[in-house]
């Protein structure tokens, strides 16, 4: 019998080893698996590269994994962002990493990334100092650079909904990052607020098949990032 429904968040994060590759979900606060990042915290693997779209905000959740020394290198479009400080200090201390990439161009890496597709050409960062060192190419008369797909070890998700076979409903636009990063993973790991019975997901509605996932943790009253960073919460507490 399919059941990949893990009891705990700790039980979830507990195989990610020092060093691994971790894409992890969220566009600011929506769809940040702040549990499983906070339980990756707690079990201590260290010298990680993140995939994500920001470097995180205050001192919980994504910054707090930075702040806690766990992370070597960031690939990621935002790395500075309202309330983030964690990031750009260590940065500037050249205590961690950075890798940018458009925000467009992020997604699609990954993408491909999970599709199989080894690398794309696109006309974003031409003539930047994001296009050195990378392949250029013209197609019908345009200019196009290379760009390499992303894979990860791991990948942490936040969804809505879910069911014990890892077929996933996000909310809006929570949804985010969250559909790519299950398919460029070797393992998903989701948090999930509600765990439904077999049949109760509209096959419609499923975004994220269950093929993709492989565990997933019902967490039902998940943190908020921005309520947490009002009241100077820091993690651990």
């Amino acid at each position: 019998m399919i059941n990949k429904i893990i009891p705990t968040a700790a039980e979830s994060v507990k195989d990610i080893s020092d060093g691994s590759s971790v894409l992890i979900s969220g566009f600011g606060e929506a769809g940040s698996p702040i549990e499983l990042i906070h339980a990756l915290i707690d079990q201590g693997a260290k010298n990680l590269t993140v995939i994500s779209n920001n470097a995180g905000s205050g001192h919980v959740g994504l910054a707090a994994l930075i702040e806690n020394r766990r992370v070597r290198k960031v690939i990621c479009s935002f790395p500075k962002t309202v309330g983030s400080t964690v990031f750009a200090e260590l940065y500037a201390k050249r205590e961690i990493e950075l890798e940018l990439v458009p925000q467009g161009t992020l997604a699609e890496r990954i993408r491909t990334g999970g599709a199989g597709i080894p690398a794309f050409y696109t006309p974003t960062s031409l003539h930047t100092p994001l296009a050195e060192g990378k392949e250029i190419r013209v197609f019908d008369g345009q200019t196009y650079v290379m760009e390499r797909a992303i894979k990860a070890d791991f990948a942490l998700v936040k969804c809505r909904a879910a069911d014990r076979y890892g077929n996933l409903v996000y909310n809006k636009t929570a949804r985010n990052f969250g559909p790519v990063m299950c398919t460029a993973a070797n393992i998903t790991i989701v948090q999930c607020r509600t765990m439904k019975d077999l049949g109760e997901i509209d096959p419609e509605t499923v975004v994220t098949p269950g093929i993709f996932v492989h565990r997933v943790v019902e967490v039902p009253e998940p943190l908020e990032e921005s309520k947490l960073n009002a009241e100077n919460r820091r993690y651990p507490w």
